[in-house]
């Protein structure tokens, strides 16, 4: 990072969104790895959805000597996606990073995801799974092929290696603005299919490890929920490019363009 990104990069505190659901086993070690990569002033927001493992009471412990806070969801609204929003509008800075509490994100890729929006290339920076350099190790094929054969459903439409990634960077005023309603498990998608066209999307590589602690949230029901929305944006693209086509210009508007 050059000196300038160096100087705007301290002078801006920045979130960390962080979902959790059953992940007491996790909770301490993220905030010792996040502590130690943020470089920036941070705080870090856990939005849990009715744990019932202790992870709440880990939190509680940990905000009272770190810069942690604990936001409770009783009722799991709009899924992670409705969590990933509770913490925007909770958060203090505008600058925010989203990633899961199952330590799979690395947190050594922070300043990487940070600087592009920073130093104003990009509106949102993906921690990618599926650009050159990236890589998932001791993932078994028929999850390389599951998440590969989304990612590949959804790149049509957002032109994104990764737009189902957990992991981010993006404004927090840019978050609330495109996807104040998303809802599932892909926020991601959901942002860049509501900003599309004036949304720019950079993605940078991650190694991205599997869960070692705690079970893992995917579930049949998560895929449905996916395939869903992107039915309705596969129909809300092709609405779009169909109304130029149907819709005529009045005499008054043809003037007016030319």
């Amino acid at each position: 990072m050059d000196e300038q990104g160096a100087t705007a990069n301290a002078a801006e505190p920045l979130a960390i969104v962080v979902p959790t659901l059953n992940e007491a086993e996790n909770v301490e070690p993220l905030v010792e790895l996040l502590l130690l990569y943020a470089r920036v002033p941070v705080e870090i927001l856990f939005v849990d959805d009715g744990s019932t493992d202790g992870t709440r009471a880990r939190v509680r412990a940990l905000s009272l000597t770190k810069p942690v806070r604990l936001i409770e969801r009783d009722s799991s609204t709009l899924g992670l996606a409705g969590a990933v929003i509770a913490g925007a509008r909770a958060a203090h800075g505008d600058l925010l990073i989203v990633m899961d509490a199952d330590l799979s994100h690395p947190p050594q890729s922070i300043p990487e995801l940070l600087r592009p929006i920073i130093e104003a290339r990009a509106d949102m920076v993906i921690g990618s799974r599926y650009v050159p350099g990236a890589s998932t190790p001791g993932w078994p094929v028929w999850r390389r092929l599951m998440s590969r054969s989304a990612a590949a459903f959804a790149f049509p439409l957002t032109r994104v290696h990764d737009s189902l990634a957990g992991f981010f960077a993006i404004r927090r005023t840019v978050l609330l603005e495109l996807a104040p309603r998303a809802t599932g498990f892909k926020i991601a998608f959901e942002t860049i299919m509501h900003g599309r066209g004036r949304l720019r999307v950079l993605e940078i590589p991650i190694l991205f490890r599997d869960r070692a602690r705690g079970t893992s949230k995917m579930r049949f029901s998560v895929a449905a929920i996916f395939f869903l929305r992107w039915l309705a944006a596969l129909g809300s693209l092709i609405t779009r490019k169909r109304i130029p086509s149907v819709a005529l210009a009045s005499p008054q508007e043809k003037s007016d363009v030319n």
